[in-house]
């Protein structure tokens, strides 16, 4: 559950947990960059690519500060419990030897040197796994939590609502065409509409909302019961993922080296620039998940750097997964999801390729489904939960699971517009998690520790960015983005 302190697990070594952290932000966002990025303009999306993933690496290393900072509270206080226990026949304790979370609150009424404390130089290390709901819970204010788990719910909503629609959306493309069953799937300078025929008299929409009520069936009763990713599962998925991209690239390369290349992107088309802005955010969304990939790490000394790379490595992907295919297909031929580009016959001749990379999709979303899914659920459950108090049995298995549930398929129902859902999800509660929330962490846990430790303790995960200015840019530049894709719907939709 986001608001615990949960198991480190097995200890891995730096490179582990790169290719870990690799395979956690190059996920589903990535196969809808390349459509955003022929919208936008190849400079314009080169530029605006870069600089998110700027941003995303400075808060992931204020994320990361903000997890030494929590290590040091919890040590501290283990430290403090032990001498405690050691000194509990002892009738006084000094006020700069002990800091109780009672005590804690008024820290502030009190002078600096009475809650200063010399604090060890391994104080700082990274041994427990907290997640980012419990550093809410220590360093911001009640009205701060709640704010905190409203930005996730609405995130995991996204999320569960761009699987759910997904899945059926590429069933749909790979089995249905203009004219019926075709195995050579989507033909070139074929345009379909939701109200063509799929089969016989059945429209194309009636089967992608079959589709979608037989995925809700088979894989929406995981969301009443607790299930858990196994390593067997993961390796799997990750497999797959990578034989797809290696293969999408490879086949684009060739076209482009062979002179079939049909793409010409424009330099820059602003009106593009919404929805590339929420998959980029989208496509570099990893600080939710920092503390599973970071914590079981067996050697931090150079985790910034480990990060950096991991970044620049994500950088040269997108890059290149998403200029192959602009360059590949016409920008009005690129679809939502970029595997199904692949379902013509004119660019993969084996039809074993043809439907692999067409239903790669199904395979790699439904096994992240349920997991997205109890995660949400869990976060309800922390939202609504007062200390002592249990839920009724009818609430906590039957209420919270269906409110999980029946608002993303909902979504799905009404749209399956990839793109747009992707792009909304990033830009509003993609931008609260990317950015606003690890700004306010790290300025929080950095005013913690000088209280609790004093002016002098250094942080030894402290970002690179410790400049009290990076907290206002990362923040200033959140808020803009905030009222600019605002600003961008209203105009669209109003057509001024």
């Amino acid at each position: 559950m986001a608001g615990e302190i949960t198991e480190t697990g097995e200890l891995y070594s730096p490179y582990v947990g790169l290719v870990y952290m690799f395979n956690l932000i190059v996920g589903t966002g990535a196969l809808t960059m390349p459509k955003a990025f022929a919208t936008a303009g190849w400079l314009v999306s080169l530029v605006l690519l870069v600089f998110l993933g700027l941003m995303s690496f400075v808060t992931t290393t204020f994320v990361v500060e903000a997890m030494a900072a929590a290590n040091a509270q919890l040590h501290w206080k283990r430290m403090e419990t032990r001498k405690e226990e050691e000194d509990e026949g002892s009738s006084t304790a000094s006020d700069s030897d002990v800091l109780t979370q009672e005590s804690y609150e008024q820290a502030e009424k009190l002078p600096i040197l009475s809650v200063q404390r010399r604090a060890p130089p391994n104080l700082f290390e990274i041994t427990d796994r907290v997640e980012m709901g419990q550093m809410a819970s220590m360093f911001f204010n009640k009205v701060g939590v709640n704010l905190f788990y409203f930005c996730i719910i609405i995130y995991l909503y996204g999320d569960l609502a761009i699987y759910a629609a997904a899945v059926p959306f590429s069933l749909m493309q790979v089995t249905c065409s203009i004219s019926g069953n075709d195995s050579c799937g989507v033909e070139a300078d074929t345009k379909y509409n939701d109200t063509d025929l799929c089969w016989g008299s059945l429209r194309r929409v009636d089967a992608y909302r079959i589709y979608l009520a037989v995925f809700t069936l088979l894989l929406g009763p995981f969301t009443f019961f607790d299930v858990q990713k196994t390593k067997y599962l993961q390796i799997l998925t990750s497999l797959m993922r990578w034989i797809a991209f290696a293969i999408m690239i490879v086949l684009a390369l060739v076209r482009i080296g062979k002179g079939q290349g049909e793409g010409h992107p424009p330099l820059a088309d602003f009106s593009g620039v919404r929805n590339l802005f929420g998959v980029c955010v989208y496509s570099f969304m990893c600080q939710h998940s920092l503390p599973s990939l970071v914590t079981p790490i067996s050697s931090k000394r150079c985790l910034t750097r480990l990060v950096f790379l991991d970044y620049m490595l994500i950088l040269a992907f997108y890059g290149l997964l998403s200029f192959t295919a602009i360059f590949c297909f016409r920008g009005d031929s690129l679809m939502d999801m970029y595997t199904l580009n692949f379902a013509r016959c004119d660019v993969v001749g084996l039809a074993a390729v043809r439907f692999f990379l067409g239903l790669f999709p199904v395979f790699t979303i439904s096994t992240n489904f349920p997991i997205i899914a109890v995660t949400l659920r869990n976060n309800w459950k922390t939202l609504f939960h007062r200390e002592g108090g249990t839920y009724p049995w009818v609430v906590d298995r039957v209420v919270f699971p269906t409110i999980t549930l029946v608002p993303p398929v909902l979504v799905a129902f009404c749209t399956h517009d990839l793109e747009s859902l992707v792009g909304i999800t990033g830009a509003y509660a993609g931008t609260g998690i990317q950015y606003v929330i690890p700004a306010f962490l790290v300025y929080l846990c950095r005013k913690d520790t000088q209280l609790a430790f004093g002016y002098g303790t250094i942080n030894k995960h402290r970002s690179p960015f410790r400049h009290t200015f990076w907290v206002g840019f990362v923040l200033l530049w959140a808020f803009s983005c905030f009222f600019f894709v605002t600003a961008n719907i209203v105009l669209s939709e109003t057509k001024l």
